[in-house]
């Protein structure tokens, strides 16, 4: 359903409001005082005086004879019955102006309002009408007269004007001034009418009536003819004077003809002297007559043109197409051709011209010659061409950008899948060590390095392959057309080769290299996006594989890029849906054979594939960022599982647990406050709770790990340093942590039994941790003599598999509740042989 126009809504609602009105009449009218002259009164009304219109000069008022009779009606029999007078009127109206259903019903909805309107107005002043007509004569009635005019008028107009304003878009007040205020005469003058008549009916009786619409009659169709003569009186003066206007227009456009007839030669010449640039050329395009704005655009002096033709000055790629539209004007296919094109200047360089060429001819329509017109447009094309530039290359090297790239590989895509012998080849190139140059020296070093970099790779190849910077230190080459496939190798290693070669950046050498990833157009790519993606691939296995190498693509790279795509998905979702499991491996104190505590290490089941080990999902955590989240899953399970255990059984001190922070999210920002909601959440003590950190990781930025333990640290939680002594550095700085245990690295234990270095090694970490007053966790403990060894070492804890493996829940309080139950007198005892274990519990 279409929405209505608001004048359409506007019409409605006053519809409604005079529909209101005329049932208000109908109700409170005294129908016993509807004499035969107030029928006599509608009769006239709906079947003359509607039709009896005087229209007022100059405005566009009208005089209807209907108002007159509307207000006697209301002085005489009240306003109720003036209000349906006043509905019949505008009903009969309608009639003859409208058939539209809203416009037909809004004329006696106005009336009827304002009507009724003037009528309440008159009765909250003066009382009822008829009684103050039956007064006599006074000033007290004239002011009656002229509010019952005025309100009629208002509101008669007012409701009119406003829904004219909506349908004319105009301002209320402009509409109001315009089309009704010279209106109001017709109600003052109807309304003066009616009181006169109805003082004479009072005076004389209703015959009165009779008497005057005679009168009114003679006065009306007088009127009608005066009116008449006027407008004929006033349309031959209006003709006379359009006519004077007309002759007068005509002689001066005679003396501006004239006068411009002469001034247009000279208009001409001077426009040809000092347009941009003009020339007549002949047929067989000479140059016949040239301006002194050509002359200076080509450079040539005026006889030098008139001298050689406008074809010896063409670009001759240009040449063609210039021919063919003079063909076209000759042969009256174009009224006027119009091209950009190149001439020669006779300095030697290219100047862009926009021409415009038409041909004059002659009387008999055969040709004459050409009339050249040139506009200089160098500049404009000079600075498209940077636009173009800017938008299509790099703005630091000038290489073509990835945009310009993938348009010419898509072209080469495209030509490969037509001709079966043409090949194509793509190197990603990633610069090694690029980040470490670029931060150590800052980022001016780094762009001046990566324009000796753009350099270096144009000179490895072709001036038909395309060299580009996808952004950043990532480049590529589009080798276009070769050979053989057998010259991307030496290609290759001839950028490897460059990439190697120290770079001189303002004094200060820099040593970089490159991954480089291949792909050939054997693959029958389809677009030039697969082309980009299979050479990155190839070039991140030649970052795996040690970088400064290149790599060939093959499938299997691109399979397993789709298999860890959908093993990331399948992660967020594992961490989502609670997929992940804990298992927990028993901490043993070594001198006593009781568990202190649990390492919590996280696997993941797959619905699909089973149980997924952390070596093949943690690396993906780390590399998508959800390591974060992983980290934290673990820590809460574990800190929740510790505090269930408490309460199930009963330790002679609180049982521990430990749990691994990644590096990645141990520079979070939000480590701090996580860790403390954790704890928070699960209840869990503080003391209980071991945060393990690597040796690498601690190293790597020693101020900012120092700052962040000591936040820990004041959780009260405690800090572990893990696979201790593989660091080499660390010994001189380790005082300056706040860590509570140092483990053992399991290389060191693995070799305890039959390397002398090692035992060394460990019992120079346990001495360390004695004087720095921290535990010592030996990892990897696989055999007793392992443990007897430690033991007498000082080594106060230890874990691995001659205890148990990491086991799932359930397990984890099967050791626990015989720990409680027995009272063993050796580990053996405890856990039993360390095969057993491994067997029993091999995941």
């Amino acid at each position: 359903m279409s929405q209505r126009k608001p004048q359409d809504l506007f019409g409605l609602l006053v519809i409604a409001l005079g529909t209101i009105c005329a049932i208000y009449a109908v109700v409170f009218l005294d129908w016993t005082q509807l004499n035969l002259g107030y029928w006599l009164i509608m009769f006239i009304t709906v079947t003359c005086s509607s039709y009896l219109i005087v229209k007022i000069p100059g405005t566009k008022g009208e005089i209807t004879v209907s108002d007159t009779f509307i207000f006697l009606t209301l002085l005489l029999f009240g306003g109720e019955a003036a209000v349906l007078l006043a509905i019949a009127d505008g009903l009969v109206a309608s009639i003859r102006i409208t058939k539209r259903p809203v416009p037909f019903a809004f004329n006696p909805a106005v009336m009827a309002c304002a009507t009724l309107a003037s009528v309440l107005t008159v009765r909250s002043f003066f009382g009822p009408a008829r009684v103050v007509t039956l007064e006599n004569f006074s000033a007290r009635y004239v002011m009656m007269i002229c509010i019952l005019a005025f309100v009629q008028y208002i509101v008669n107009s007012g409701l009119a004007a406003i829904r004219f304003a909506m349908i004319t878009k105009q301002k209320l007040w402009q509409t109001w001034k315009d089309s009704f205020l010279w209106t109001s005469i017709t109600y003052f003058a109807g309304a003066s009418a009616a009181g006169i008549i109805a003082k004479l009916i009072e005076n004389i009786g209703f015959y009165a009536l009779l008497s005057v619409v005679p009168i009114v009659a003679v006065v009306y169709f007088t009127y009608r003819v005066y009116l008449r003569n006027v407008e004929v009186s006033q349309a031959q003066a209006e003709q006379a004077q359009k006519h004077v206007a007309e002759l007068s227009h005509h002689i001066a456009e005679q003396e501006r003809i004239s006068r411009a007839l002469k001034e247009r030669e000279e208009q001409f010449r001077s426009a040809f002297d000092h347009a941009a640039g003009m020339a007549l050329v002949s047929l067989e395009g000479r140059w016949e007559k040239v301006n002194q704005s050509l002359c200076q655009i080509l450079g040539y002096t005026e006889d030098q043109l008139l001298a050689t033709t406008f074809q010896a000055l063409t670009h001759p790629e240009d040449l063609g197409n210039d021919l063919h539209q003079l063909y076209q004007l000759r042969e009256n296919k174009v009224a006027t051709a119009q091209s950009e094109k190149r001439f020669f200047h006779e300095a030697g360089q290219e100047v862009w011209i926009l021409q415009s060429v038409s041909l004059v001819r002659g009387d008999d329509d055969s040709p004459l010659h050409y009339i050249f017109q040139l506009l200089d447009v160098t500049e404009r094309k000079q600075s498209e061409e940077k636009i173009y530039h800017a938008a299509f290359h790099d703005a630091l090297t000038g290489l073509p950008n990835r945009i310009l790239l993938t348009e010419r590989l898509s072209l080469a895509v495209e030509r490969a899948k037509r001709h079966s012998d043409y090949q194509f080849a793509v190197l990603f190139i990633d610069l090694d060590r690029f980040k470490f140059v670029n931060d150590s020296l800052g980022h001016q070093y780094g762009d001046l390095l990566l324009t000796q970099v753009a350099e270096r790779l144009q000179g490895c190849v072709r001036k038909l392959d395309t060299v580009a910077r996808l952004g950043g230190d990532e480049f590529a080459i589009l080798l276009d057309g070769i050979e053989s496939f057998e010259n991307v190798d030496p290609t290759a290693e001839r950028i490897q080769e460059q990439l190697t070669s120290p770079f001189d950046l303002n004094g200060k050498e820099a040593h970089i290299s490159g991954s480089i990833g291949i792909a050939l157009s054997t693959s029958a790519y389809q677009c030039p996006e697969d082309v980009l993606r299979d050479s990155d691939l190839a070039m991140y296995r030649a970052k795996a594989n040690g970088k400064a190498r290149h790599e060939l693509f093959d499938q299997s790279l691109h399979d397993r890029a789709v298999q860890q795509m959908e093993l990331e998905t399948a992660l967020r979702h594992a961490i989502e849906n609670q997929e992940l499991l804990l298992h927990y491996q028993p901490i043993v104190k070594l001198d006593a054979g009781k568990i202190s505590g649990f390492e919590a290490l996280v696997r993941w089941k797959h619905p699909k594939r089973g149980v997924i080990f952390p070596q093949e999902f943690i690396p993906l955590a780390e590399e998508t960022g959800l390591i974060v989240a992983l980290d934290l899953y673990v820590l809460r399970e574990a800190c929740r599982q510790i505090v269930v255990w408490h309460k199930q059984f009963s330790f002679d001190s609180p049982l521990t647990i430990s749990a691994n922070l990644s590096a990645h999210h141990f520079k979070h920002p939000e480590l701090i406050e996580q860790v403390a909601t954790i704890l928070r959440e699960t209840g869990i003590d503080p003391h209980c709770v071991r945060l393990e950190v690597t040796e690498s990781l601690v190293i790597a930025d020693p101020a900012q790990a120092a700052e962040i333990l000591h936040k820990l640290k004041l959780l009260g939680v405690k800090l572990s340093l893990d696979d201790f002594g593989t660091g080499y550095s660390s010994l001189s700085y380790l005082h300056r942590f706040p860590f509570d245990i140092l483990k053992i690295d399991r290389s060191f234990v693995g070799r305890i039994e039959e390397d002398a270095n090692s035992v060394q090694i460990v019992e120079t970490i346990i001495l360390l941790a004695e004087k720095l007053r921290m535990d010592v966790v030996a990892e990897g403990i696989e055999t007793l003599h392992q443990q007897t060894h430690l033991n007498a070492l000082g080594c106060s804890f230890g874990q691995g598999y001659l205890f148990s493996k990491p086991v799932p829940v359930e397990l984890a309080e099967s050791l626990l509740l015989k720990q409680e139950n027995e009272a063993p007198t050796s580990l053996a005892a405890q856990f039993g042989a360390g095969d057993k274990v491994i067997n029993n519990w091999a995941m």
